[in-house]
Formats: structure tokens, C-alpha cells, sequence
């Protein structure tokens, strides 16, 4: 069944792969964004596609905006995805808190007022500490969350915000906690070097990634086709959406998969562009190798996990044809 679903942050990468996906599925997006600029779309889809797609230039810290957008666009269902990032709130602190905290305040709100009863919107890993609060292995979803960043301090006060949405109005919610995220389109952040890299051999260009160690990488497609199902969730209905294995309510999972070393990463860029050589830098990034994604697997009815092979191999690919002008 056709949804309009709301994209908070459409410009940016996760939100380009989900407007992508949303219009493969069927789906009507209306893709709401300060930004105006849709370079990191139209790598991934053809003109006639994105002209399916309804364009609102809106600000998360405008409540009025917000509310009045989704009433007058019918929507549906929501993916909420903008934020500013680690180094943004860094920079500025308050601009952080209206657009992360406020902002997402204002979404759940919206979300109340027009009866929708539930939306998807993501969160992130940093809301957890280092490597050095958690022992050795996987770190459990009921581990201590001690960010160390105000990126992080706020993604963990919007998963108050929605567990009091839930309490206090029956507002259900899925959050999903993304690792690091790669693919055409993730070009800014702490962690996006790999993709960096990607688009670099994909030129013949060598790369080099600053930092090495162990981590989790997901795909931004796959993220992207997680955070769908979060969006369009239902429980035991008939109508075709994806049924979760759990309760309605304010719940938060860590997306996960196999934990791999950043030099691997570099030696599957250089197999799928044979003669670039990608060097790993000394860096290490502060992050717990890898989360336990058990409780998504155990409830959401479809996790997706393209091989990290095929994943490297396609964005390469989709890389090495934006380079040579075949867009699509």
C-alpha cells in the first residue's frame, strides 16, 4: 500500500538512499530539508525518478513549520533522520541542541497532534562511551550510555524524548543506533574516510584512511531499507507493512553486523580497483569495536546485511560511473 512519508534530513546520505528506496517501494517522499542542495540524490537516481519526489525546504526548529508541512502534504509516516553532526554541534553547542533536541521534539509533536501514532528516527553509537567504559566483545544494548560528545548527549536525549512520547501521549517509536555508515553519498563526518576512499579509487586515485582498528560498516542502502521498515511498522496487521516482533512502544536498536579490521576495508577497495593502492593511517577512533545487534534481529522481520564485499564492490562501482558522467 502507497504511504507519503516524511524525510527529515533528504539531503544528506542515509536520507537520499531512503528517499531512493521509499520510490522503488511504491512510496510517495516528501523529502524536507534546510539544505536545497540535491547532488548527494542525484547520484543516486535519474531525473525523471527524483521528479516523483516532493521537495519542502523546512527548518526542524521551526514547530509550526513542521506540523504544517506534514498536515498539507498528508503524511503518513515519517523517517526522521536530520541532525547535526559530531564536529557541527561541536562547533556550536546551542545550534546543535535546537536542531537535534528541539527539532526532534518538534517531529514527535507533529507526529502527536496529527493522529500518525508512530514514527522511525535515528539515533546513533554515540550515544555510548569509548572502548575503554565496556568490556572486551560486543557491547549490549543495556550497556551504560556515557557519550562523550554533545552529538552524543543529544541523540541520547531524543531517546528520552520518545520514551516519554510513549508514556505520556502514546507515540510509538523505532530508533535504530547506526555504526559507520558508507556508501555514495557519506561524504561528511568522523567516519566517513572509508567512502572517501571508495570515491577516490573509484577515479584511480590512491587513498589513504587516517585511522585503522576494528569496527562494524554498514551500508547505506541497507540502513536506509532498515530505517523503512522502522517507519511503516506494524504489529500482526494484514496490510502488507512489516511486522515487528514486539510490543508498541519507544524502542531503540543497535544496528550491528560482522566487526572487521579497517586494513580489510583497504584490501577490498584495492580488489575492486585493481592497481589503487589505499594505505590505513595510525589513527585509531575512540569507539568500541562492535554493538550486539540481537534484539533488531530478534524483533524487526527482515534485517538487511549486504555481504561487506558486495557492498565495497558496488559503491566503487556506482562511484567509477558518477566519475565517467554515467549517472545511473
Amino acid at each position: 500500500m502507497s504511504r507519503r512519508v516524511l524525510v527529515t534530513g533528504a539531503m544528506g546520505c542515509l536520507g537520499a538512499w531512503t528517499v531512493k528506496h521509499l520510490l522503488e517501494r511504491g512510496h510517495r517522499p516528501v523529502a524536507f530539508d534546510l539544505s536545497t542542495d540535491k547532488r548527494r540524490l542525484e547520484a543516486l537516481m535519474p531525473p525523471d525518478q527524483l521528479a516523483a519526489v516532493t521537495f519542502v525546504r523546512g527548518d526542524l526548529t521551526d514547530g509550526a513549520q513542521v506540523r504544517q508541512v506534514m498536515q498539507e502534504e498528508g503524511v503518513e509516516a515519517v523517517v526522521h533522520l536530520a541532525a547535526l553532526q559530531v564536529p557541527f554541534c561541536r562547533a556550536n553547542p546551542p545550534l546543535g541542541a535546537r536542531v537535534n533536541v528541539e527539532g526532534t521534539v518538534h517531529v514527535f509533536e507533529a507526529v502527536k497532534d496529527l493522529g500518525l501514532g508512530h514514527l522511525a528516527y535515528a539515533s546513533s553509537i554515540a550515544v555510548y562511551g569509548p572502548a575503554s567504559d565496556y568490556p572486551p566483545g560486543l557491547v549490549s544494548d543495556s550497556a551504560p550510555k556515557v557519550p562523550r560528545t554533545f552529538y552524543g548527549v543529544t541523540k541520547l536525549a531524543n531517546e528520552g524524548t520518545a520514551r516519554l512520547y510513549w508514556q505520556d501521549h502514546g507515540v510509538s517509536s523505532i530508533a535504530l543506533r547506526p555504526y559507520t555508515v558508507y556508501g555514495v553519498g557519506r561524504d561528511q563526518g568522523v567516519t566517513s574516510e572509508p567512502t572517501v576512499a571508495m570515491a577516490a579509487a573509484a577515479r584511480g586515485e590512491d587513498a589513504t584512511i587516517s585511522f585503522g582498528g576494528r569496527m562494524q560498516l554498514q551500508w547505506a542502502s541497507d540502513v536506509a531499507q532498515q530505517f523503512i521498515d522502522a517507519a511503516l511498522a506494524s504489529w500482526g496487521a494484514a496490510d502488507g507493512a512489516p511486522s515487528f516482533a514486539v510490543e508498541r512502544g519507544a524502542h531503540v536498536f543497535d544496528l550491528g553486523g560482522p566487526v572487521v579490521e579497517i586494513a580489510e576495508v583497504a584490501r577490498l577497495i584495492e580488489q575492486a580497483r585493481p592497481g589503487v593502492k589505499v594505505t590505513v593511517g595510525d589513527g585509531r577512533l575512540p569507539f568500541p569495536a562492535g554493538f550486539d545487534d540481537s534484539a533488531l534481529r530478534k524483533a524487526a522481520p527482515r534485517v538487511y546485511e549486504t555481504p561487506l564485499e558486495e557492498g565495497v564492490r558496488r559503491t566503487v562501482e556506482a562511484f567509477a560511473g558518477l566519475a565517467s558522467g554515467d549517472d545511473n
